[in-house]
């Protein structure tokens, strides 16, 4: 049986909410000039930064040495949380105070990566508190939820928002169980807010199979969706092109070199589009990341300190 082997944060409840955060002062919307990108070919690379730990600066620093183009595509801010506030019964977006920094620090932690074409979108996770994008009660909650998600990506300039339904604990605090609308109605809601941003999929939990409801099927409203299980090959069940899918999914460093280039290598041999990749830290991993590249790119990584 396939093991998730993915860490995992504890949100810090000293952060603030996105609700106290988008109240407090303003902060800078405007997107620096993304630079021209490079003729790179082969797959979307994506890479989760978990930023309790590591930087998402660490993403820029990977260039191909044929030719220069960054490594990596999209950059993942591994979490925000779905919460519950038990006072006005509601879903709330939370920012633990790592999160929070990445975020009001979007000048010199999040514009260096779009700078260089590299995309940044903010993964939502659930936290232990019975909220989740699987059981909103009605369209007008799931909209509301929708509307905190958007509201950031305006707020902090990002490029989109990745949905991960673990952790919620459905039913904690007097919520409801996974329901067949609730999904539906968030991503539907979350799409016509962002038309042209990014919404992606990790493919885990009760929303990931919850994708149709009352003639509406949501699949075609992801650009990607990825295999939650690192070092492992499985291809979402999603209706989406494999253009947008990653069925192969790495934890750089753990994942053995060997078995990361078997699927990077399968990846384009079988004609998909996407390479996923997790916790990228502030090390030299060229070595880690080359044995993807060669195969995906006909290049080796370049580390840039």
């Amino acid at each position: 049986m396939l093991t998730l082997v993915r860490s995992r944060m504890q949100a810090a409840m000293v952060a603030l909410s996105t609700v106290a955060a988008l109240a407090l002062g303003s902060t800078v919307t405007t997107h620096a000039t993304a630079a021209p990108r490079l003729a790179k070919a082969g797959p979307t690379s994506v890479a989760y930064v978990e930023v309790n730990n590591n930087s998402m600066l660490n993403v820029g620093k990977y260039t191909l040495a044929g030719g220069g183009d960054p490594v990596f595509d999209v950059a993942v801010i591994f979490a925000a949380n779905i919460n519950y506030d038990t006072g006005t019964k509601t879903a709330q977006l939370y920012f633990n105070e790592n999160v929070q920094r990445v975020l009001d620090n979007a000048a010199t932690q999040i514009r260096p990566l779009q700078q260089k074409g590299i995309k940044v979108v903010l993964s939502v996770l659930g936290n232990h508190q019975g909220a989740g994008f699987a059981n909103f009660p009605s369209q007008q909650t799931a909209s509301a939820f929708a509307k905190q998600l958007s509201d950031t990506v305006t707020r902090y300039g990002l490029d989109g928002i990745d949905f991960d339904d673990e952790y919620a604990e459905y039913g904690n605090n007097g919520t409801g169980q996974p329901n067949a609308s609730s999904f539906v109605q968030l991503v539907t809601a979350l799409r016509a807010n962002m038309p042209d941003k990014i919404i992606s999929l990790y493919n885990i939990g009760p929303a990931a199979s919850r994708l149709s409801y009352g003639g509406v099927d949501i699949s075609s409203k992801f650009d990607y969706a990825w295999n939650p299980y690192y070092g492992s090959w499985q291809v979402p069940g999603i209706g989406l092109p494999k253009s947008k899918l990653s069925p192969a999914a790495v934890e750089i460093g753990r994942t053995s070199q060997s078995t990361v280039t078997t699927l990077a290598r399968r990846t384009v041999s079988e004609g998909y589009g996407v390479f996923l990749t997790y916790n990228l830290n502030g090390a030299d991993r060229s070595a880690d990341i080359s044995a993807f590249t060669r195969e995906l790119y006909g290049s080796t990584a370049v580390y840039s300190p």
